[in-house]
């Protein structure tokens, strides 16, 4: 059982820093029911998690599933700081208010994944707050500045000779606190948080206390195969979008990306996912097959089986039987509207630049007929618009 376990905790992590604490941990649970600490910090900058956010949260449940308890950390304190991580400059201040909102939509996602009974929500800011400035600079001597710019994102920007707040040094420092303060036995992140989870480890022994294991996951690419998943490059997929988009997305990714989300997101055991594999391969099963089964898990996951297949219903009329979908949202528009303004003002195109690029590359239709011209004008009358395979709107020109 142990040896099964393992393998499903270590199963797509990049790396494992003191993985035989991890067996300790777990094989003590199997023998005599103790549990131990799983941390994992999400800074809320944003109000919605996508699929990349995911990755940790699948990974924290497999956890609670063999004996942890995850320390879900909310960095509402430190997001107010603003995670360096990457950054070729430095971060906006967040307002304390968007940082609590965004917070509490956090939560109410997160558990559509952990077990709550397994999860203790905790707020940096509940000791961080209470550091003052005095713990901070106590905190601040044990690490040293050259070491801090050993640091990837630290370094080219110090060589570039752009700018570095200190503040941005205090950030791994803040946050290899929290690990203090938790006495978290594991922490789980990004391969980008591998400088900040390295502090948890460096400061937990600064005071005296038993070294977390580290996890490392990979980071997931987004809907183009090739850049991080955001929503700033919007390639994402959000888990509070409606079932038909988290299908419809799901199935737009390639064949090749597809294996990745199977490996990184799926609840399909790795021999099924090999066998899949062969299958594929060898022509027995067509790979649009296999990415129905992932569309629909993800779907479910998020919704439940019967949005679900509802979805899937939904997609084959409008991409199998070239049906319009049953829900299109319906607008108004004057007489003689501009069809970029009306593409742009039924929320089909972010702006009428953008709709002009898509009208010339044929991405548009009207009345389900494809349209290059982007000077037309809508006269009285109902019409279907439509980009691209996914978004489509009803006007009504009066």
């Amino acid at each position: 059982m142990v040896e099964k376990a393992l393998d499903e905790i270590k199963r797509g992590a990049v790396e494992i820093i003191d993985s035989d604490k991890i067996r300790d941990l777990v094989e003590k649970f199997y023998s005599d029911g103790s549990r131990f600490r799983v941390k994992a910090g999400f800074d809320p900058t944003g109000a919605d998690l996508h699929l990349g956010h995911t990755v940790l949260l699948q990974k924290l449940r497999v956890f609670q599933k063999h004996g942890a308890i995850v320390q879900l950390l909310i960095g509402d304190f430190t997001a107010s700081i603003g995670d360096p991580t990457g950054k070729s400059e430095t971060r906006k201040v967040l307002d304390r208010e968007i940082i609590l909102k965004n917070a509490q939509t956090y939560q109410e996602q997160v558990f559509k994944i952990l077990d709550r009974d397994k999860t203790e929500v905790v707020y940096n800011s509940k000791w961080l707050d209470a550091l003052g400035a005095s713990g901070i600079i106590a905190l601040s001597r044990l690490f040293n500045v050259a070491r801090m710019l050993e640091r990837d994102d630290f370094e080219k920007r110090y060589r570039a000779g752009q700018s570095i707040s200190i503040s941005e040094f205090l950030y791994p420092l803040l946050q290899g606190y929290d690990s203090v303060e938790l006495k978290s036995d594991i922490e789980i992140g990004g391969t980008d948080q591998k400088f900040n989870l390295l502090m948890g480890r460096h400061l937990q022994k600064a005071y005296g206390l038993s070294q977390q294991a580290i996890l490392m996951m990979p980071i997931l690419e987004g809907l183009d195969g090739v850049q991080k998943m955001s929503k700033s490059l919007n390639n994402y997929i959000g888990i509070t979008e409606e079932p038909k988009d988290i299908y419809a997305k799901v199935m737009s990714i390639s064949d090749e990306l597809m294996w990745r989300y199977y490996e990184i997101l799926s609840d399909s055991t790795l021999d099924e996912i090999e066998q899949m594999r062969e299958d594929v391969a060898n022509g027995i099963l067509h790979p649009k097959k296999v990415k129905e089964r992932l569309a629909l898990e993800l779907t479910a996951r998020f919704y439940n089986k019967e949005f679900a297949n509802i979805a899937r219903r939904e997609f084959d009329n409008v991409f199998k039987s070239n049906r319009l979908p049953s829900d299109i949202e319906e607008f108004e528009a004057e007489d003689g509207v501009w069809i970029c303004r009306a593409l742009v003002d039924s929320g089909l195109e972010p702006s009428t630049s953008q709709a002009r690029r898509d009208i010339k590359q044929g991405a548009v239709r009207v009345n389900q007929e494809k349209i290059f011209d982007d000077k037309l004008n809508l006269n009285s009358g109902d019409y279907i618009l439509q980009v691209g395979k996914r978004k489509f709107a009803k006007l009504k020109v009066k």
